[in-house]
């Protein structure tokens, strides 16, 4: 496959950015995306020029850590990770525009890499459980139903990407909260702090500058691994019940 390449450069944060043209020859239909970018880089390593700063960690869909928008859509056309998009979903001689994920929480650092220490923020203001310190607790002491367990299970498959941040037009990180709110919510051993988590958390997302959430639903859809809008209506609910309650545990007022 033949390909032509226009990738975001950008040296620096505060430097200017352009789409620069590239010609990649000789690639396999059945490389990765993160594969052809490697490929790409060699061949600007031995021109002497400076390679393309993207960021990749397991390339096994995994860590989250991979993340470009692919002619317009967040990680490419297939509902993946950038690092499990293969180049069979394109034809030879395709034109692919790559560029960094898009939002004014997510400032670049340089070409494809973004800054996502915003999350990290979020879930440091209440994502977690606080669990007093001495020996494990016995695994059934907290009787969990399998259908929560399963709902539970479901939000924490969230990898923290950042792919719906890309994708909302009012660059909103509601799908990413709701999916870390709503996986220790649901379960006993997130209650005592359930009011104060969903408080904290939404105020973490606001202070970060991320957009207002208008449900288009583009969130959902390019979510890797399938978090739908249910979660960002479980959020709602669960802002609601704590301002009645008057929140509690975590990030009390």
């Amino acid at each position: 496959m033949n390909l032509t390449l226009r990738v975001w450069r950008q040296a620096g944060p505060d430097a200017p950015g352009a789409l620069t043209t590239y010609q990649v020859t000789g690639a396999s239909a059945d490389m990765s995306f993160l594969e052809l970018l490697d490929t790409l880089n060699e061949q600007l390593i031995e021109r002497g020029e400076v390679p393309i700063a993207f960021d990749h960690d397991c390339r096994e869909g995994i860590c989250g850590a991979c993340g470009m928008v692919i002619n317009g859509q967040a990680h490419g056309p297939e509902r993946t990770t950038t690092c499990q998009l293969h180049l069979r979903h394109f034809a030879d001689g395709d034109v692919i525009d790559v560029e960094p994920w898009r939002s004014a929480a997510f400032p670049v650092v340089k070409d494809l890499v973004v800054d996502r220490s915003a999350f990290d923020r979020i879930i440091g203001s209440g994502g977690y459980i606080t669990a007093p310190t001495g020996s494990a607790p016995e695994a059934h002491a907290t009787p969990v139903p399998k259908e929560t367990a399963d709902r539970a299970f479901e939000h924490a498959e969230c990898i923290g990407c950042g792919a719906c941040v890309a994708a909302c037009p009012n660059g909103s990180a509601m799908l990413f909260t709701a999916a870390k709110v709503v996986h220790l919510n649901v379960l006993p051993q997130g209650a005592p702090e359930r009011g104060g988590r969903v408080r904290s958390m939404v105020a973490a997302m606001d202070a970060e500058g991320f957009g207002g959430c208008t449900n288009t639903g583009e969130c959902a859809t390019a979510c890797p691994k399938g978090i739908g809008l249910d979660a960002i209506a479980t959020l709602n609910r669960e802002f609601l019940a704590a301002g009645r309650r008057g929140g509690g545990g975590v990030g009390r007022p």
